[in-house]
């Protein structure tokens, strides 16, 4: 099967990143890409998505937060023209930014229902296809060498045309910010597993009675990395909790719905991927990115030299 289209999911409203989510969508928030470019957030993980494949985009985003998008992209773009007059590398990124705008739709999430109804919001966008999932907060930085951490999933959804969710082993004591899953090794494939059954941030007790998974080190279980393939029928298992009012619409139910109706995979990625929204969550995916990119040298010699300093 060909994934085409992509869904970014950014409806929070940032709470956790008060008072500077107050004022601008965390999205939005700057960071220095791995080609050495500031960037909003939004638009690094839409450049994952088009690096891999990915044609057509929709964000899922608050009420009134599509036209803030829309203009503030504008705006950058008029900007990097306007200001930086003749330079190729403007030119570039100002293409870049039409190209998003124009292959991009923003769907408004009426009322804050849960995240599986902010995925449910993307369904006439999707229609009868498969398609990426991306979370709005979560940066993803592949290994050195490996593809990007969104290829490597959807090159494994497409050979196997079935839904497919990226997971990273994770040590015990971080399981309860994940949904966790659990299943059996797939024979002669390295990483990769037949899904069985997820909870969403389990308990220690809960994961060490029924998330074990074969294979993985002590104290290891298979987290979710944010980053899923979906066939569309998510949403036929999404649509009655919808459909019944449920204020708090949790996608992972659905999920264990998938796994016990068609073919459903776990893949461990080469790479690793930051949450913006954590408390020096974007410090870390800044200097992730600074050390995968062009700037790795200087990121760290400000790092060497920051510690020296701070133990002065």
């Amino acid at each position: 099967m060909k994934i085409k289209k992509a869904v970014i999911t950014a409806a929070a409203r940032g709470e956790r990143l008060y008072p500077v989510a107050d004022t601008i969508q965390k999205a939005m928030l700057p960071v220095v890409d791995v080609d050495g470019l500031h960037k909003p957030v939004i638009q690094i993980i839409a450049e994952e998505a088009y690096a891999s494949g990915i044609e057509e985009i929709c964000i899922v985003c608050a009420p009134g937060d599509g036209q803030r998008y829309a203009g503030a992209f504008a705006s950058l773009r008029d900007n990097l023209i306007r200001f930086y007059q003749g330079s190729d590398w403007a030119q570039t990124e100002a293409d870049k930014i039409d190209h998003l705008l124009s292959t991009t739709q923003f769907i408004e999430q009426s009322e804050a229902r849960g995240y599986g109804h902010a995925v449910y919001c993307a369904k006439d966008f999707v229609g009868d296809e498969p398609f990426l999932l991306l979370l709005g907060d979560y940066l993803y930085v592949s290994q050195k060498g490996a593809k990007r951490c969104a290829a490597q999933l959807i090159e494994l959804a497409s050979k196997e045309g079935c839904s497919v969710s990226a997971v990273n082993p994770t040590i015990e004591h971080q399981i309860g910010r994940y949904g966790t899953i659990t299943g059996k090794h797939v024979a002669g494939q390295t990483g990769m597993y037949s899904i069985e059954k997820l909870i969403e941030k389990p308990s220690l007790s809960q994961a060490e009675l029924e998330l074990q998974t074969s294979g993985l080190r002590a104290g290891y279980y298979l987290c979710f990395f944010g980053m899923h393939v979906f066939t569309p029928t998510v949403f036929q298992l999404l649509q009655n909790e919808v459909e019944a009012g449920s204020n708090n619409v949790l996608l992972t139910p659905a999920l264990q719905q998938l796994a016990e109706t068609e073919k459903y995979l776990a893949l461990e990625m080469k790479g690793r991927r930051y949450d913006l929204s954590r408390r020096h969550g974007l410090l870390r995916a800044q200097v992730a990115l600074g050390l995968a990119g062009e700037a790795h040298n200087e990121t760290l010699t400000t790092l060497v030299e920051s510690l020296a300093e701070a133990n002065s």
